[in-house]
């Protein structure tokens, strides 16, 4: 699974590296943020087939058909080998989905001694984009909340050490084709849901600070012995 990641990166240079048209909040407003967590919000793009707009996204889809907002917590991330079909995902999958960008990711490994919290990045430093589809519902009271979930699939020859699930990071060159809403073709969509490079990325342990949300500085991503 995926629960929990980071993204700190300069914002011209994810408006730049996402190919971002429009921006759809206060450039003041983007924070860098080193341990995002489900229910907060997060930095997304969508197409609507005329251009990428970047924006914010609650993390934890919420069903158009949903009663109570609550059910976004059980859903932070849909598996890639079964969303197409389940109803909770099926429209988001066709015709809503988005790229979740994100510096690296952090997941527990098991050992003798516990849960060791884990950093996954590229080696390159660059920020990448998460498979990720997207909802609107609205409240009883009438709002319209923006939400989303993280696509996850079988972990990469990396990814098989620390854990058994490991979120979708697109090709850079499937990245577009993702957001394309005139593509909706299941099959040539789950194609490009499959794990990313492990030889592309790095993996390092870092403070268990990270266990809780409420800590989130630049001390998060360090490496520790």
């Amino acid at each position: 699974m995926c629960g929990r990641f980071s993204l700190y990166s300069d914002f011209r240079v994810i408006v730049d590296r996402f190919h971002v048209d429009e921006v759809t909040f206060d450039e003041t407003e983007y924070e860098a943020s080193y341990n995002i967590a489900p229910s907060q919000q997060v930095v997304a793009v969508i197409s609507d087939g005329t251009g990428n707009r970047l924006g914010f996204l609650r993390w934890g889809l919420i069903p158009p058909w949903a009663k109570d907002a609550k059910i976004g917590y059980k859903m932070i991330n849909a598996r890639a080998e079964t969303a197409a079909d389940k109803p909770s995902y099926r429209n988001a999958f066709k015709k809503k989905r988005c790229l979740v960008v994100a510096d690296s990711f952090y997941e527990w490994r098991r050992t003798e001694d516990g849960k060791q919290p884990m950093l996954i990045r590229m080696k390159n430093g660059e920020p990448f984009a998460f498979a990720g589809l997207w909802e609107a519902w609205k409240s009883p009271e009438g709002e319209t909340v923006y939400s989303c979930s993280i696509l996850t699939t079988e972990p990469n020859e990396l990814m098989e050490t620390i854990h058994d699930r490991m979120p979708v990071v697109l090709a850079k060159e499937d990245e577009q084709r993702w957001i394309d809403p005139s593509i909706q073709d299941e099959e040539i969509l789950t194609d490009m849901l499959k794990p990313y490079d492990g030889n592309e990325m790095e993996a390092y342990p870092v403070s268990p600070d990270v266990n809780s949300p409420k800590n989130n500085s630049p001390e998060l991503i360090e490496r520790v012995s």
